[in-house]
Parts: C-alpha cells; structure tokens; sequence
C-alpha cells in the first residue's frame, strides 16, 4: 500500500533527500548521473582467494550498492581509511550496502597468503575480501592507487571513484544517495563518527612539513627533517623472516602507495 505524500515517513525521507542533494551539489566533483556512468562494473574473476566471504561476482550483486576497495596492507595511507570504510560496512549493510575489499599486493610479502589472512583478522577487516595476487582485478578495474574507491549503484554502474586518502563525509553523501536510488528506507543524513587509533589515526594535515614519499631523493625537494636528506645513504638489509612479516616495512627510494590525500574524480567520458 502507498504512503500518502504527506505522511510523517514520506516527509523524512524527501528532507533526508534534500540534505543529501545540496551536499552533493555543493562538491566539485557531482555525482555522476545514470545517463554519464556509462562504465559497468568488472567481473570480479582472477582472485586466489576470497577472505570472509564466499566468491562474489558482478552478476550476483546487482541489486546491492557496491563499494569496491582497493588496499594492500602495508599501506599506511589505506590503513588510515580503514576504520571510515568498517564504519560504512557495519552502517550501512541492513540498508544493503555491500563493501568488497580488493588486496593487490605492492610487494612480494604481501603476496603471502598466510601474510594476508593475518592482517586481515589482526586489522579487523571483517568484510568480504578478494586476494588479488596476480592483480587481475585491479588491470580489470585499470585502477592505479592505493587506497581507491569505487562506488557501483543497483544497476551495475561505477558512479563515482575516490583514490587516495579524504573526502570522506562526500563519499558517505554519495553512500546514502545511492542507497536511496535503490528504494533503500529510512537510510537518513548522519555521518559516522570515527577516530583511528595507532597506524589508523588520522594524519595530522595541518603541521604536515614534508610530503610522504617512496620514490627517491629528486622528489624530496621540500625534506624538513632535522639533518635534511642523506643523500647516498644505504638501507640496512632486512633478514628473510622480517620480510616474510605483514606488518609495515617503511622503505625508501621505492614507491607506490600511491595518491596521498589525492583528489577525488568522478567518471570522465
């Protein structure tokens, strides 16, 4: 039976509409509209392994809003998103919001089963995660960050990427918006409210001096560290049972990780 147009439920929901709207509106990067997100999702083939979840696939999970992860867990930037994205998953799941973690590896640790499904529990990643090892998924995405998100509406679509750390509360706006597309109720306006701890806590923007870099000395112009850069300086070896760990390894000279708080773009065609 329908809802008369001026029911209190009705009401909420076009004011919850409404928000949503202006915050969306108000970005520089609008959400893209089902005319514009003309890129579907990829297959979800290739994974060695899924983690707390059997195998999903694109087919499968029309219907659901998708948020599609792309993290490696070394990553100091992912690991800061980490507890916004648990947040969302944990939220947003009765409204039927499904978070799929991608973990293509940087390093060759990382390639280490045993090393992932450690991580895994020890970070309390408890939603499903496909172990991309051969990067398959990410060249089926041709996605180049990490962390990056994609957000895939009812139908399929990717409507929205965000790569890089921030912008946190318009990827939650862009969330809720298209949970509402897809007939999800009584979903409403309010934000999470998180605060990481450790390697998870929010990086401190605002003194931030030198830019976080792996990729050498030429592009380290602005290093504010007391005694500047080494430059020549050799990295002590690190033993085999230290590099088959799946904990950080902070190196230099070497990078990716890439897009530290990096902008966020829409789809482009």
């Amino acid at each position: 039976m329908s809802e008369a147009i001026g029911s209190p439920r009705r009401r909420r929901a076009l004011v919850t509409c409404a928000i949503l709207a202006a915050a969306l509106a108000s970005s520089a990067f609008p959400l893209a509209s089902h005319a514009q997100a003309v890129a579907s999702m990829p297959e979800l083939d290739g994974a060695v392994e899924w983690l707390n979840s059997k195998p999903l696939t694109a087919a499968g999970l029309r219907g659901k809003i998708v948020l599609v992860e792309f993290w490696t867990y070394s990553c100091i930037n992912w690991q800061r998103t980490l507890p916004y994205v648990r947040a969302w998953a944990d939220k947003y799941k009765e409204h039927g919001l499904v978070v799929i973690g991608v973990h293509t590896p940087e390093f060759e640790f990382e390639k280490n089963l045993d090393n992932v499904r450690k991580a895994t529990a020890d970070l309390k990643v408890s939603y499903p995660v496909a172990v991309d090892s051969q990067r398959t998924i990410w060249r089926a995405f041709e996605n180049e960050y990490w962390p990056a998100l994609y957000f895939v509406d009812a139908r399929g679509m990717i409507r929205h990427r965000q790569f890089g750390e921030g912008n946190y509360e318009r990827s939650e706006r862009i969330i809720q918006q298209l949970l509402i597309e897809a007939g999800a109720k009584d979903v409403g306006a309010e934000l999470v409210h998180v605060e990481g701890g450790g390697s998870q806590a929010e990086a401190d923007w605002a003194s931030l001096r030198s830019s976080e870099t792996y990729v050498g000395y030429d592009l380290s112009p602005n290093f504010t560290s007391p005694g500047g850069m080494r430059d020549g300086q050799r990295i002590p070896s690190i033993g085999s049972d230290a590099a088959r760990s799946y904990r950080s390894l902070m190196t230099q000279g070497r990078g990716d990780c890439d897009s530290i708080r990096a902008p966020s773009t829409g789809l482009r065609h």
